[in-house]
This record gives structure tokens, C-alpha cells and sequence, in this order.
């Protein structure tokens, strides 16, 4: 069974320079074998504190520098264990984040798409494709609390279970 880490709109320096206690030992304790990040890292300061966890892909969102972009460009899709995941972070588009990040992919076949944007966690099933958005680690805005996801793929088959958490309190 793969488990990877699911985060978006970190925000980095302005909600902190460390990740969340709870957001770091959860994914030590699903044994992540990889993180994806939906955008909105605002500063660089964020990668290397996910790199330290495991190996870290993204996308960068609308509050991203230009470095953010060049590095991971606004849409892509990774694969893991056959399955085929779309990354965007959904600012593009009228409407929602969640039909946005939709329509991203119309065109293109995917088993899960993953956005971030809105900061509200989010997963849903639209026949055989898993559409999640697994909120923020540490700008929960109008949410009571922080969260992000864990998408673990078994028999080629992904899930996702968002983790909620009160306190985005440093180690």
C-alpha cells in the first residue's frame, strides 16, 4: 500500500516558519512515500520542510512567486501505482475552486484530481474519479479547524482520508 501526503495553501511565512506538530507526525506515522502540494506555498520556506518528510512535487498557486512557478509549474499530473493524479490549484476558471480544478482536467484522463484554493477539505467521488482538496495545514480561514489528506493507493485502487487538527503549534 503507497500512503502519500496531501497539503495546499501553507503560506508560509505568514502562518508560521515550522510545520504543524500534528501535520508532521501524521505523516510520519502514515509513512508517506512521497507529499503533494497544491499551491499557495507563498515563499520557498515551506519545501524543505516537506522535503524532510519525503520527496515533494507540486504546483504553484495565484499567491506563488515566480520561483514557485518555474519550479512547478500551475498544472501537472504525477503517477503513482498506475494511478494517474492531476495537480492544480484551482484559482483559474469561473467559479468554484472544485469545478475549476474539474474542468482542468476534462481533457485529460485522470483518476484523482487535486486542488487546493479555497482552503475547505473536500473529497468526492464523481463516478471513478476522486476529486479532493485536502484544505490547510495552517490558514483554516472559516473551517473550526486545520487539515490535510492522506491518499493511499491499494490494488491500484486510491482513497482518501482527510486528518483534522485544533492547533497548528510547532514541534
Amino acid at each position: 500500500m503507497t500512503a502519500i501526503g496531501l497539503v495546499s495553501d501553507t503560506h508560509f511565512p505568514r502562518f508560521g516558519r515550522a510545520l504543524p506538530r500534528a501535520l508532521e507526525d501524521g505523516m510520519r506515522a502514515a509513512k508517506v512515500s512521497r507529499i503533494l502540494h497544491m499551491g499557495d506555498f507563498t515563499d520557498a520556506l515551506a519545501i524543505g520542510l516537506f522535503e524532510a518528510i519525503a520527496p515533494l512535487d507540486a504546483v504553484a498557486g495565484n499567491n506563488d512567486p515566480e520561483e514557485i512557478w518555474n519550479r512547478y509549474g500551475r498544472q501537472k499530473i504525477v503517477t503513482a501505482d498506475g494511478v494517474r493524479i492531476g495537480l492544480v490549484h484551482g484559482d483559474v476558471g469561473r467559479g468554484n475552486a472544485h469545478e475549476n480544478a474539474i474542468r482542468a482536467f476534462a481533457e485529460q484522463p485522470v483518476d484523482v484530481i487535486l486542488y487546493g484554493h479555497s482552503h475547505r477539505p473536500v473529497v468526492e467521488r464523481r463516478g471513478d474519479l476522486l476529486v479532493a482538496n485536502p484544505g490547510s495545514p495552517t490558514d483554516r480561514r472559516m473551517m473550526p479547524t486545520f487539515s490535510y489528506g492522506i491518499l493511499t493507493i491499494g490494488d491500484g485502487l486510491p482513497a482518501i482520508k482527510l486528518h483534522t487538527y485544533a492547533s497548528r503549534d510547532p514541534r
